[in-house]
């Protein structure tokens, strides 16, 4: 009676993130199919209760001795996770990070008939080297980084790909956004831009305006 109750709880959209996360790396690892991902990815986001989340991943093997979503809300505050992450999730939608915002170690894309833009420009790396783990499905993620920073491409793709970022450093001490994932009939795409207010002071440097 009690875990019926529980069941019941209202999940969060924390709950549901990281469901999200375990479902792109369960169809990364072959586990799921790209259809099934799609589906699940939408009973997901449409869920509202933790016995509506508990099915997406009864068949999957945790890769923690504990579930990344609990249903048990004990009263014992869970330890924090060892690598901070921020989840990006868009179906049938877009979505976007742009101007000055904070790169997590890792952050996941989860893009499924969507499209997602990411400018690193005027983002502040939490790290010197940070993690997007990208999961695209029939749609694209553009990517805009500054000059000086160095983009490390491991994302496979089916019937898709990844573009060349096309490094302009060698520096081992620069930065690093190291793309990892999966690309199903969709692209991942970069562009090399300096930041806005740096083309201003150019412009004013160089040609008096």
């Amino acid at each position: 009676m009690e875990l019926e109750k529980k069941l019941d709880l209202r999940a969060s959209d924390a709950d549901r993130d990281e469901v999200a996360t375990l479902l792109g790396e369960a169809m990364a690892e072959g586990r799921l199919s790209a259809e099934e991902h799609a589906e699940r990815l939408e009973l997901l986001y449409a869920a509202k209760t933790y016995a509506e989340l508990a099915p997406l991943t009864a068949d999957l093997p945790q890769a923690q001795p504990q579930p990344r979503v609990s249903l048990h809300k004990d009263d014992a505050a869970l330890p924090p996770p060892s690598r901070p992450s921020n989840v990006i999730t868009c179906i049938l939608s877009g979505a976007e990070r742009k101007g000055r915002w904070l790169v997590e170690p890792v952050t996941t894309v989860n893009c499924v008939l969507g499209g997602v833009e990411l400018d690193f420009r005027n983002a502040v790396l939490t790290q010197r080297e940070v993690v997007v783990n990208v999961t695209c499905v029939l749609g694209g993620v553009e990517v805009t980084v500054p000059p000086g920073v160095r983009v490390e491409v491991d994302a496979a793709g089916i019937l898709g790909g990844a573009g060349n970022p096309k490094n302009d450093t060698v520096d081992p001490n620069a930065p690093v956004i190291r793309f990892t994932g999966m690309v199903i009939l969709g692209g991942l795409d970069f562009k090399r831009k300096a930041p806005k207010d740096r083309k201003k002071s150019y412009r004013r440097k160089h040609h008096g305006c």
